[in-house]
């Protein structure tokens, strides 16, 4: 009993947390398994709520019941606006719209803190609720409990309306089968609007409900969004009551779970979530991956326009015929010259740099090169191994921390710090890599999301080696060479991390373009095909990850070395999602397009946001939006075709291991 007693109030906080994160998760599962948009603004939307309804409350029952309207409208508003956002992503799959919504989230997060302020605001409730109650001995919140009571009402109202009324039925129709609900009269696109309106009217409630509870602020939306994504993958998205009940059991991991095991509590959200999605994937066969149409996008109908007045030019016109090619010309030719210039012209401009720009923006070229290595270990695994990755910041991180901890204890020559720390990467990866190879798609994104949070949960505690929140700075600086002093300059730090990335993106092409790339490539593409000759599929993504791990995590230790200092931010989720969005910048599979787009990223990031000071995610969802519309293919989509070129078949792959074109 007097343990009862000492848990009584964190159990019943968990309680009312979970279910305010039931109202929320319920938006996100709606809006995902029923419209199908994997919606990364979700907490975005629970922020106009809140920040409405703080702004309109004033201690009375009016204030309270218009702020939950003017709250619940605008959210609702919000979410038709992301229908109409997302529809013309609809062939380009789950990717696609993440980095869409979490570009929306960014500019919406902006634009809230500028209308209402970057201080969390307070929020008044009417008299009666702003008050305390006896419970078992206790005093507790009046307004908890009575959140407590609306939530399971409005749990018991979305059940029935889902499942006993034609409104219900027309949602659960539009996800099953479109095509029938429209031979019925109803128009699909409109219900795919209703439904996100709907979802967005939830996570807006909530927010004006649960303000008093989680005050409006910077970080609550990427914190609520957070754990309804947990939620959601716990509870599934068949039924609003198994919904409900884990995001109960997430509320009191994180009230309870705090106050009983403070130690373990951290871990246990994420670590449940990569638990359950694996154990899924386990009992599914590995979808074939399947590659989805062109949307119709700008630049592909400008593409397709000039490819079409060429192919129609006058029959007279000059071909351009290519020489008898020398041995050095063959060379280039079967090596792929197309692919040589870029790469020629990336290192002329690579080293040029330093005598062009002044010591802050080489420093800021460095750090580019830095996040580049990690995009292009994303582009290993994103468009060559078809597996889409929210989480290579974890290996990044596993070689930054490395780095800066062969530093403090006296090992500073670089080769040595970049081996070691992409050793220490390599061995992460192979670890983590059965738990992400046997999924496809979106569940990929969730579980190396999760393993990324659990890392970075890792970080956070382990103070010893991390210096937790604070990070790790005054480790001495990086000997190039053995014999050498220590890099302090700009300049040398900016030419010891090209030469680097030089050679770390030349393996990688070597690799890339070796009978193991090809088999990597088929893999992605074919399969099926793949698995019914006998190759073993799941031991190459193994090798895949590791490798794409051990990249990032010569990644992890230049930033270290470049910047001299190392804290949590530099390895979290957004940095995650910037390495995401360099290589769909680049094109997925091109690793020269995943530097420019990271160059790109940390140009608006520190650059441009730097003339325009407090808008930086203003401009970097603005990029993200602009990239995702505009180039679907990436930068390698742009070239255009001038001629009739005839289309390569595909690679057969014998089960010796053999690629024959």
């Amino acid at each position: 009993m007097d343990l009862l007693d000492a848990h009584l109030v964190p159990a019943v906080d968990g309680v009312a947390y979970g279910l305010l994160l039931f109202v929320v998760a319920a938006g996100l599962s709606l809006a995902f398994g029923t419209a199908g948009v994997l919606n990364l603004s979700h907490g975005m939307l629970y922020a106009i709520g809140a920040y409405t309804g703080a702004e309109l409350s004033d201690g009375t029952w009016g204030g309270l019941a218009l702020g939950l309207a003017a709250g619940t409208a605008a959210a609702a508003l919000a979410g038709a606006g992301l229908s109409a956002a997302t529809v013309p992503l609809a062939r380009r799959g789950h990717l696609a719209q993440a980095l869409l919504t979490f570009g929306i989230a960014l500019v919406g997060g902006d634009l809230l803190i500028q209308f209402f302020g970057a201080d969390e605001l307070p929020v008044r409730v009417p008299g009666a609720l702003d008050s305390s109650v006896h419970l078992l001995g206790h005093r507790y919140p009046a307004y908890r409990l009575c959140f407590i009571a609306m939530a399971v009402v409005l749990a018991a109202f979305g059940t029935w309306v889902l499942t006993r009324t034609r409104v219900g039925a027309a949602v659960r129709a539009s996800a099953d089968d479109p095509q029938m609900l429209a031979a019925t009269g109803r128009n699909p696109r409109a219900v795919h609007t209703g439904v996100l309106a709907a979802a967005g009217a939830l996570a807006g409630a909530a927010g004006v409900l649960g303000a008093p509870i989680i005050g409006p602020g910077p970080g609550t939306s990427e914190n609520v969004l957070m754990l309804s994504l947990v939620v959601v993958v716990l509870g599934g998205l068949r039924s609003l009551w198994a919904t409900f009940a884990a995001a109960v059991a997430v509320g009191e991991v994180q009230t309870l779970g705090v106050s009983v095991l403070p130690d373990l509590a951290p871990y246990l959200l994420f670590a449940a979530m990569a638990a359950v999605l694996v154990f899924r994937s386990r009992f599914t066969e590995p979808e074939a991956h399947e590659e989805r149409g062109p949307s119709s996008d700008p630049v592909s109908r400008l593409r397709k326009l000039l490819a079409a007045r060429w192919e129609n030019r006058p029959r007279g016109a000059a071909v351009p015929t290519p020489a008898a090619p020398g041995r050095l010309g063959s060379w280039l030719h079967s090596a792929g010259w197309r692919q040589a210039v870029p790469l020629l012209v990336l290192l002329a401009v690579l080293f040029a740099l330093p005598g062009m720009l002044d010591s802050y923006s080489i420093s800021l070229a460095g750090s580019a090169l830095a996040l580049g290595l990690l995009a292009v270990s994303v582009t290993v695994l994103t468009g060559y191994a078809g597996l889409p990755t929210l989480g290579q910041t974890a290996p990044f991180a596993v070689g930054a921390y490395a780095t800066a901890n062969l530093a403090d204890a006296g090992w500073t020559v670089g080769p040595v710090q970049i081996v070691l720390s992409a050793l220490a990467a390599a061995v992460f990866s192979a670890m983590t890599g059965p738990a992400v190879i046997r999924a496809r798609g979106t569940t990929v994104l969730m579980i190396t999301l999760a393993v990324g949070e659990l890392t970075s949960a890792v970080i956070n505690q382990v103070k010893s080696l991390t210096g937790g929140a604070d990070g790790l700075v005054g480790f001495p600086a990086t000997r190039a060479l053995w014999g050498g002093e220590g890099m302090t300059e700009e300049r040398e730090l900016y030419v010891y991390a090209a030469v680097v990335a030089v050679v770390a993106v030349a393996l990688t092409l070597l690799v890339l373009r070796s009978p193991a790339g090809k088999l990597l490539t088929g893999t992605r593409g074919a399969e099926a095909r793949m698995r019914a000759s006998g190759h073993p599929v799941g031991r190459y993504l193994l090798v895949a990850h590791t490798c794409a791990g051990a990249l990032a995590g010569v990644g992890g230790s230049l930033m270290v070395t470049v910047q001299q200092y190392l804290s949590p931010a530099d390895v979290g989720f957004e940095i995650a999602a910037f390495a995401l969005l360099a290589v769909v910048i680049g094109g997925t599979t091109s690793v020269i397009g995943a530097l420019l787009g990271a160059g790109l990223i940390v140009f608006t990031r520190d650059w441009v946001a730097g003339s325009w000071p407090g808008h930086g995610p203003l401009l970097l969802g603005a990029l993200f939006i602009a990239a995702v519309y505009l180039l679907p293919r990436g930068l390698a989509g742009l070239r255009i075709v001038v001629g009739r070129r005839p289309v390569p078949a595909a690679p057969t792959v014998s089960p010796a291991g053999k690629v024959s074109p």
